[in-house]
């Protein structure tokens, strides 16, 4: 007997064989005791060179641009998560009130970000930010600054 830890913290017996199930591949997934054959799976998604190659939309103002690279709306249409780009340049601060949470990397240039108690930083390559739903964020630069985020929100949603 096999014994395979759900994700429920509960440890469900397998007294059937692969072989027995008709399967000739592994099982990669136990959900809520149920394993899922490998055939089943989604497969992973890869976007090479996506933070030169993927030029994100204008989205407000003359140099805010954003736009999502991936989400997992198809897969979990309940609780989606959005990923992609955001662009500022020069010129007119962004003023954005979240209306879902967000997880943001920057990997190029710099930003100016400040919230509604009046902190601000000056972020930089490396630097992540969590922005949770009903913030108010203020971003601002005075080159340009680019940033990777992961946004619980359906995609094109923001």
């Amino acid at each position: 007997m096999l014994l395979i830890k759900s994700s429920i913290s509960y440890f469900v017996p397998l007294c059937v064989k692969l072989t027995e199930l008709g399967l000739s591949t592994p099982l990669l997934h136990i959900s809520q005791g149920t394993a899922i054959p490998a055939a089943t799976m989604p497969a992973m998604q890869y976007f090479e060179k996506a933070q030169t190659t993927f030029k994100p939309p204008l989205i407000a103002n003359e140099n805010a641009y954003l736009g999502d690279v991936v989400s997992s709306e198809s897969t979990d249409p309940e609780k989606p998560i959005s990923g992609g780009f955001y662009r500022l340049e020069k010129g007119t601060p962004l003023v954005y009130t979240y209306t879902y949470d967000e997880i943001k990397i920057i990997v190029d240039g710099h930003f100016y970000i400040s919230d509604e108690t009046g902190k601000e930083v000056k972020a930089e390559k490396g630097d992540v930010f969590f922005f949770p739903k009903g913030s108010k964020i203020t971003f601002k630069t005075d080159d340009f600054g680019l940033g990777f985020f992961v946004g619980q929100r359906k995609k094109d949603g923001a």
